[in-house]
């Protein structure tokens, strides 16, 4: 693990960057400071980037917030979401766990999330009673904390009508704005533990990479990933082959607090091998 000051030491060696939002860029509400600089700076250097996010909703949606935030389209190559992947795989049914869904999908998550179901041609049920699957998006980050417990008796009634699960955001919490709010992964895990069977679509899972590396068009030895959760970016990084960068300022920031040595320690105790750190996304 080679501890880096910043971004620019990456560039030598590397022409492709798959970059998380979430932690990484931004907190869900405003940028992170310097992280616009460090895109520009990459793109003026002639690098590709891709933006990795685990977020339940179409690629187009999170431009749209990017571009609120000041973050513009022509600092990236392209954008892939879990929720993007799930849309397409509900689409396209491209193996046999998808094709054996029906079409009746009862949805948990924001309704502003819908999309990924909606226009991937599916019937929204009402309930799981009426419906062949589940796609969890997560509770609604925009309502603040949410406690797992308040979500158990609908994961017991999908749990009781056998429905198959997709988890559309494998990551298990996110931090907006200073708060800490569980995500779908939380979710998906509980009906797991309930005995459900659940399909992740996203980080950690190496066939989210798949698009992103043809967006990239970059030779696998000359990309790295970027990322601030150990459980997602960087072993998602380390079961696509890629070399990980992992930003200490995310979600694992408490734990760290930007020390070398505690980030080998935690990253150990993971059974994980970042190739880089960073202390924050800066040039």
């Amino acid at each position: 693990m080679k501890h880096l000051s910043g971004l620019a030491e990456l560039v030598p060696d590397h022409d492709g960057f798959v970059v998380d939002l979430w932690g990484v860029l931004h907190d869900g509400v405003a940028p992170y400071p310097g992280a616009g600089d460090a895109l520009t700076r990459l793109r003026d250097a002639g690098k590709r980037v891709v933006l990795l996010s685990n977020a339940p909703r179409r690629s187009t949606l999170v431009q749209q917030a990017l571009r609120r935030m000041g973050i513009a389209d022509e600092l990236y190559t392209g954008i892939m979401t879990s929720g993007e992947a799930t849309c397409r795989g509900l689409t396209r049914r491209g193996d046999a766990w998808f094709q054996s869904l029906g079409d009746r999908v009862f949805f948990l998550g924001p309704e502003r999330d819908e999309g990924i179901v909606r226009e991937a041609g599916l019937i929204l049920a009402d309930g799981p009673q009426n419906a062949h699957f589940v796609v969890v998006a997560g509770p609604d980050d925009l309502d603040g904390p949410s406690d797992i417990s308040d979500h158990e008796p609908i994961l017991r009634a999908c749990r009781e009508a056998g429905l198959p699960m997709i988890c559309a955001n494998p990551d298990l919490l996110i931090v907006r704005d200073g708060q800490t709010i569980i995500c779908a992964g939380s979710l998906a895990t509980r009906y797991e533990e309930l005995g459900g069977a659940v399909r992740w679509i996203g980080k950690p899972d190496a066939g989210i990479y798949v698009p992103v590396m043809d967006m990239l068009a970059v030779a696998p030895d000359r990309v790295v990933a970027v990322g601030d959760a150990l459980r997602t970016d960087v072993a998602g990084a380390a079961a696509a082959g890629l070399a990980s960068c992992w930003v200490l300022s995310g979600i694992h920031g408490d734990d760290v607090n930007g020390d070398p040595a505690k980030a080998e320690t935690l990253a150990r105790a993971a059974n994980l091998a970042p190739t880089f750190t960073l202390p924050t996304f800066a040039w």
